[in-house]
Order: structure tokens, then C-alpha cells, then sequence
């Protein structure tokens, strides 16, 4: 034991945290060695539609403590402050939940979530599943000019977008109306935080936290801390009534250009102040009064409710946040916002208890039959009729991924200037690892089969940003190359779904042309396939807007935070190494000279 926690081994804290609700509430159970915690099923449930969220540990109760009815019906953890992997978030898509209605993934906009999630959303989609991703950024703690393309943070707010979601699926409303609500939700929130010290990881030495630099001094509140210990947008030494009308400031006044998100203008608002982890009840409730009055006396609002409690934490930390939400017209006839929040809903991380009848029905139902799974993989990979000549296309391939591995050296030496230097040994490791597959597993002739087949190579070998990027966007392409069997996969047929597959990748980046991305390379290819037909301009076309990210200032990726100079002497190494595989597709050879015209 430490003298900062009771459990000093953050493995353990987890699993065991997790294992409690299953104990806590009858409705849960709990898949240990993929981290989910799912509704059990029950002979009486209602079909309707799943809504599935989850992130990193240390935010309890959010997510796992808000499934079951009238919420959540599953939700993925990862370890502390880290997203859990995509193979976890598949799993409890695809097989912990009913997904005879369709499923509403919600996830908060960190990077390493909306991938990962996003990834398994794809991949979902191409075995047939019907499913919609919604990415919340309530934070306003972060303005416009510093968030840039990212956005804004997803913060306690979320709670409220999986509680009205939730509630509605409950109703058995259709998953369009289920999606649409909760974006509708996600656009009308507004959240900000404050702290009065960065929180404490368990496994973590405590030793130096007090020589910490980044350690707030005495007397000092941190305005828009994030939840995992982020920077807010400045500290200062003020008192209570200060400090709230600070943050009322950042959510609601319009001369704020940099942080006026949303216009209140509604009758109804609903006031959610949420514990970060440390602040006292009896602290909380004076806090909960300085907010309300002040959004009484100082902008003539009232909230039709008031919410106080701890929803979302960033573990045990000392602060508190404020979310308004504008109560507005779901346009889905029936129920109304403030209906869809008083629901009942039966789970521990919500105010509404668990049912005497609950207790006693002593429901042990689990889910933990795989096939579905299973089943869902061997449909991806049956015959779809969209027919190419394999052979050729194998050899294509092949020629390419030998030209990713040939140009590994060069990739490397731009990504140590400019990254971290992994960039080319994970686009080797991928590239040698498919050629491997190819040599065991030759083509059979379906472009969807043979992709399909290629996708979990590329997920279980790429690690990093871009190999969920690469991961998603070829998820994407099996879907939309399904969509046109059966027939021929003429090069029309490629470079339509190629685009469909951009269009995918751009729901869950902010990279664009110009972003100093793998992205720069990608986007043109596409663009001059879908033009011309013609594989050889459209490598030409990549190999071009890659050599011009040379002296174009990273906007996204490692490259913003390595600083210098760099930038300058180098192209972009993600989009340098998808110009070589495009290349090699045609016809491109590499010699001790380098790269030969194509």
C-alpha cells in the first residue's frame, strides 16, 4: 500500500473496480479478459437499439457504471487514462450486446478513442452490422485557437448525451433516431472544469509530486483542467464566487469569440455539476449553490434541472465541472429532452436506484457465447462475386509491399528527424507481414474475400495512429467494395470505393491535404484514380504531394510537438511511405540510387 492508495497496482485496481459492479448491480455482467461490462440478457427485455461507450479507467462511474436499462448496454474500459484497443470495442459490439436493432457507439473526442472506437465501428460495418458512431466535445476549457483541427474535449456533458440516448433506445425508437437525438444533444453542451491539484496515477511513485513543475502552488485553481491531468487555459489565485464566475464567463458569454459554442436560448437548461473525484458532498453542495446562483442572478437562468454528483471523475481528483445543456426540440415526436433525463434508468453511475423486484428475480445470465464473432469473420471472407484477376492483382501487390520494404531506410531516417523513427519498420512490419500471409493464403479472385482477409494482418501488425488509420480506412473499403458485388472490380469500381473509404477516414481525423499527413499522399491518389482511371498518374500524383509536404509545417501527429526545424529538411515519412506502396502498385522499382520513374 502507498501513501497515496490503498491499491498500488494499477492492473489489479481495474479488473477488480470492474468485477464490483457485478456485485453491485444484478442487470451487469462483466467479460474480464476483454475489460466490457455488458447487460445480462433477459427473456423480458425489450429489442431495441444497443448503445455501447467506454474510454480509459479512472472516470467511474462513467462508462461501466451506467449500463444496464434505460442506459448503457455495454461499455469497453482500458486501462487507466488509455483507450482500450479495438479488438476489445469489436468484441463488445459484435458480441456482448443485441445487435438485431442496430448500435450507437458514443465516444468522447480524444484521439485515441474516437481510432480505436472508430476502427471497430468500421470493421463492424463491413461484416453488415448496422452502426452509428457519435463523438462528443462539450469542453469549452480549451478554446477555438489552441483545440485547432482536434476540437474540443469530451468532458462530463457525455453523461448526459448516453442518458437521453439511452432512455430512447429504451423506447424502442429506430437507431437513426437514437443517433440523431444524441448528436442533437452532443450540439446544445457546453462543459468546463476546474482543479486545485493534477491527480495521482496508482502504480505511480508519489515521491516526486511535490518537486513536480507542473504542480499547482498554494492557493492556485486550475481553470479547464481536462480529465487526464490536461493543461486547462490558465491558473489563478481566486475564491469561489470568482472562480465560478470565471467558468460561467467561459460557457455563456458571446463576446468570447474564442469560446462561444453555443448560444443558449432556450426556456429550459439543465445545470450538471459534476465531482471530479475529491471534492467533499458537503463541498459539492456549496458549489452547486454559488452555480445556480449566479446563473440566476447573473444571466436571468433557471435549469428546469439541476443535477449534482459524481458522474465523471479524473480519479481522485480535487475539482469539479459545470455542463449546460439547451433543451431543444428532439424533432423525433413522443418524448421531449427532460422526459428522456427523468426515465428511469437502473444502474449505479445514475441517480435512479435498483428495483426490489430486480434483486429478487437473481438474474445469472451471461453472454459469452463467441460465435457470433466467429460467424461474422467467416462472412467477411465468403465469396461476394466482385470478381478480379488474381494473379495479377496478387503480383501488384506484392510488387508494392516489396517497394514499402525496399524504401524502410529512408522512411526511418525522415521520421528520426521529424517523429520518433518508427514510422518505416511499422509500415516494414505490415508490409512483410501481408507478403507472409499472400505466400500462404494466395488470392482467390474476390476483391472483398481477399481484402477482408488482408484487414487483420494490418490491425494485428501496425500499431501506432497510422495503423488505425490504415485500419479503418481499409474496414471501410471492404464495405463499400461489398456494395458493388457482385461484378467486376474494374479500376471505376476501386476508385469510387477508395473515395467512399476517404469519406469513412474523415469522420474519425481531422487530417486533410496540407496537414503534413499520410493523408497528403492518400487524398490526391484517389482523386486522380477517380479522374483519369489510370493507376500510374494517380501514383504520380502521391508521389508528387509527398515530396511538397517537404517544408510544410505539421498541423497534426508527433511532428507538432517535436518542434525545430525539421520539418524543413524532409518530407512527411506517413505520406513519403504510402507514395512508395502506390508507386510499387505501378510499376515503380527502387534501386541503390532510389526511387526510379514510374
Amino acid at each position: 500500500m502507498s501513501r497515496k492508495h490503498f491499491i498500488n497496482d494499477a492492473t489489479h485496481l481495474v479488473d477488480t473496480a470492474l468485477q464490483s459492479l457485478t456485485v453491485t448491480n444484478p442487470n451487469v455482467a462483466l467479460d474480464a479478459q476483454s475489460k466490457i461490462i455488458y447487460r445480462r440478457p433477459s427473456s423480458g427485455d425489450l429489442t431495441q437499439v444497443s448503445i455501447v461507450s467506454g474510454g480509459g479507467s479512472g472516470h467511474e462511474p462513467s462508462f461501466a457504471g451506467m449500463v444496464g436499462p434505460g442506459l448503457l448496454s455495454a461499455a469497453v474500459a482500458g486501462t487507466i487514462f488509455a483507450s482500450p484497443s479495438a479488438e476489445q470495442i469489436r468484441v463488445g459490439i459484435t458480441s456482448r450486446v443485441d445487435t438485431s436493432q442496430g448500435i450507437l457507439v458514443v465516444v468522447m473526442n480524444y484521439t485515441g478513442d474516437v481510432l480505436n472506437f472508430g476502427m471497430a465501428v468500421e470493421k463492424a460495418k463491413a461484416s453488415g452490422l448496422r452502426v452509428e458512431m457519435v463523438v462528443v466535445g462539450d469542453d469549452v476549457g480549451v478554446g477555438r485557437a489552441k483545440a485547432g483541427k482536434v476540437g474540443r474535449r469530451g468532458i462530463a456533458g457525455t453523461v448526459l448525451v448516453l442518458k437521453i440516448a439511452g432512455a430512447l433506445a429504451a423506447q424502442g425508437r429506430r437507431l437513426d433516431e437514437v443517433a440523431r437525438v444524441a448528436r442533437l444533444v452532443s450540439e446544445n453542451l457546453v462543459s468546463v472544469g476546474a482543479s486545485l491539484e493534477h491527480v495521482h496515477v496508482p502504480g505511480r511513485s508519489a515521491d516526486g509530486d511535490a518537486n513536480n513543475d507542473d504542480a499547482l502552488g498554494r492557493g492556485e485553481v486550475e481553470i479547464g483542467m481536462g480529465i487526464h491531468n490536461e493543461a486547462g487555459s490558465e491558473r489563478a489565485e481566486l475564491d469561489l464566487p470568482q472562480l465560478v464566475s470565471k467558468m460561467l464567463a467561459q460557457l455563456l458569454d458571446p463576446k468570447d469569440k474564442d469560446r462561444a459554442f453555443l448560444n443558449l436560448n432556450s426556456n429550459e437548461v439543465v445545470l450538471l455539476i459534476n465531482n471530479l473525484g475529491s471534492v467533499s458532498v458537503l463541498e459539492l453542495g456549496a458549489i452547486t449553490t454559488e452555480v445556480a446562483s449566479q446563473l440566476a442572478s447573473k444571466y436571468g437562468i433557471r435549469p428546469v434541472r439541476v443535477i449534482a454528483g459524481t458522474f465523471m471523475t479524473s480519479l481522485n481528483g480535487l475539482g469539479f465541472s459545470i455542463s449546460l445543456l439547451n433543451v431543444v426540440n428532439t424533432d423525433v415526436g413522443g418524448p421531449g429532452m427532460i422526459e428522456l433525463l427523468d426515465a428511469a434508468a437502473e444502474v449505479t453511475g445514475w441517480s435512479a436506484p435498483i428495483r426490489k423486484e430486480t434483486w429478487e428475480a437473481k438474474n445469472e445470465a451471461t453472454r459469452t457465447d463467441e460465435s457470433t464473432a466467429a460467424d461474422q469473420e467467416q462472412e467477411l471472407l465468403k465469396p461476394s462475386g466482385l470478381a478480379m484477376d488474381k494473379d495479377q492483382s496478387q503480383a501488384k501487390l506484392a510488387s508494392a509491399l516489396e517497394r514499402v520494404i525496399a524504401a524502410e531506410p529512408e522512411v526511418t531516417r525522415y521520421d528520426t528527424v521529424v517523429g520518433d523513427g518508427d514510422c518505416g519498420i511499422g509500415l516494414k512490419r505490415g508490409a512483410e507481414a501481408i507478403l507472409k500471409h499472400l505466400q500462404q493464403h494466395p488470392f482467390t479472385g474476390d476483391a472483398v474475400s481477399d481484402l477482408s482477409a488482408i484487414v487483420p494482418v494490418v490491425e494485428s501488425t501496425m500499431d501506432g495512429t497510422s495503423g488505425a488509420l490504415y485500419a479503418i480506412f481499409l474496414n471501410a473499403l471492404v464495405h463499400a467494395l461489398r456494395s458493388h458485388a457482385p461484378g467486376e472490380a474494374t479500376t471505376a469500381v476501386w476508385a469510387e470505393s477508395l473515395r467512399q473509404s476517404c469519406d469513412a477516414l474523415s469522420k474519425y481525423t481531422p487530417a486533410r491535404p496540407g496537414d503534413r499527413t499520410l493523408v497528403d499522399a492518400l487524398y490526391p491518389f484517389v482523386q486522380v484514380l477517380e479522374q483519369t482511371g489510370e493507376v500510374k498518374k494517380a501514383a504520380e500524383a502521391a508521389r508528387k504531394a509527398a515530396d511538397e509536404t517537404k517544408g510544410m509545417e505539421a498541423s497534426l501527429g508527433r511532428s507538432v510537438y517535436v518542434g525545430g526545424k525539421g520539418f524543413e529538411q524532409v518530407p512527411d515519412p506517413g505520406a513519403f511511405g504510402l507514395a512508395c506502396l502506390f508507386g510499387g502498385l505501378a510499376g515503380a522499382k527502387v534501386s541503390e540510387e532510389g526511387w526510379e520513374s514510374i
